[in-house]
């Protein structure tokens, strides 16, 4: 990356740590056996696997047999959605909310079309689910309830250990897409209190197409991939050496480094809200919440509202930035050329003007203050230059 380019999308995706590509490397090069070989190249491959599950068991406070591992979040979610409802019979109950990530809006929607029933709660202005807006939602054949932890858009936090104890007195199963917030906030399963939890290795400084679920015990799913006995019969097919074994090194460099790592970002994202704010004003809308205790600490999302009725270009905002040197993300998503307003944003309350002129800087280990001072510049200039 070139020296004047300061990345700040890190919520989409991180470097990979040299230090987890070093422990992968044995396993893309020279430890190719397969984990399922009986011979002994195969059965170092099974250690690296085993020791990959503990690992990352003692980061999350579970037991190796309650990790599995995926290759991705969007599997994770798929699985635990579409099998743990399937399990409940048709014509079950299933809550989750409008703002949630497209890896559970959409088989949601197919839950829905199968003759399920879904309940889609609405946020509050920074996308938070209150624990009393499940509890009334709540009915007898609620299966499953599917909330993030953290909004990978506003950065908002969801009290989900609040959650899971009006879940939990009610026998109901509640699953978090907790990947914006794995590392950062040490998440412990015994004190999130969750039944499934999905993880992902990019978002960790780990490699890309890796992930996993964590499968409280007891709460066992159907394998949602079929055609082996890998991951005790719940996941069919090869292992991923390597992706295993740098996820886990990944998640327990993060949760070492979070004691000093999350203070310090949320140090630069307050100084962030504060620096747009100054320099900004009235120019854009902020959608990241005010306290910090209401956030994660990495995550800043503002939107420019319409002037004399004239909204700006989203992509070309991004576009823009880019092209002084800024990387970061839309609030907006381009599907086949046609720009459509994020559904996190429009489920918060903004028209579709603001929701499509939205920006969301996104900090990690590399980011610094000078970084944000001159993101903050750029923003300006560009969001004056688009308005002529």
């Amino acid at each position: 990356m070139s020296t004047d380019t300061i990345y700040l999308d890190h919520a989409a995706s991180t470097p990979l740590d040299e230090a987890v590509l070093e422990a992968m490397m044995p396993y893309l090069t020279e430890h190719h056996g397969n984990p399922s070989s009986v011979h002994r190249w195969g059965r170092q491959a099974r250690v690296a696997v085993e020791e990959a599950r503990e690992r990352v068991a003692r980061c999350i406070g579970a037991e190796p047999s309650e990790v599995v591992f995926t290759s991705g979040a969007t599997e994770a979610n798929n699985w635990v959605l579409r099998k743990r409802m399937a399990d409940a019979g048709a014509g079950a109950h299933f809550i989750t909310s409008t703002v949630e990530h497209e890896a559970v809006l959409e088989p949601a929607s197919d839950l829905e079309r199968a003759g399920y029933r879904v309940t889609r709660l609405q946020p509050d202005r920074y996308g938070g689910i209150a624990p009393e807006q499940v509890e009334d939602a709540l009915i007898a054949d609620t299966a499953l309830v599917s909330l993030m932890h953290v909004n990978n858009e506003t950065g908002v936090r969801t009290d989900i250990a609040a959650i899971a104890e009006i879940c939990r007195a009610h026998g109901v199963a509640l699953h978090s897409d907790t990947v914006q917030s794995m590392g950062l906030l040490q998440n412990d399963m015994r004190e999130l209190g969750v039944d499934y939890a999905t993880i992902s290795a990019h978002k960790l400084y780990g490699p890309k197409g890796v992930g996993a679920l964590y499968v409280r015990g007891g709460s066992a799913l159907p394998p949602l991939i079929e055609g082996g006995s890998q991951e005790r019969d719940q996941r069919g097919g090869t292992e991923n050496v390597a992706g295993m074994v740098g996820l886990s090194v990944a998640l327990e460099r993060a949760y070492e480094r979070a004691p000093e790592e999350a203070p310090r970002l949320r140090t630069l994202q307050s100084d962030l809200m504060q620096r747009i704010e100054d320099t900004l004003g009235d120019a854009v809308v902020c959608n990241t919440p005010p306290g910090p205790d209401h956030r994660a600490p990495h995550i800043v999302n503002v939107a420019v509202p319409p002037q004399n009725g004239e909204g700006l270009d989203g992509e070309m905002l991004i576009l823009n930035l880019d092209m002084k040197g800024i990387l970061a993300s839309a609030g907006s998503a381009c599907t086949s050329g046609t720009l459509t307003p994020s559904h996190v944003l429009s489920g918060i309350g903004l028209d579709n003007a603001t929701a499509a002129a939205a920006v969301r800087f996104s900090l990690g280990r590399d980011t610094t203050s000078d970084h944000l001072t001159r993101a903050v510049e750029v923003l300006h200039d560009t969001i004056s230059r688009m308005r002529g």
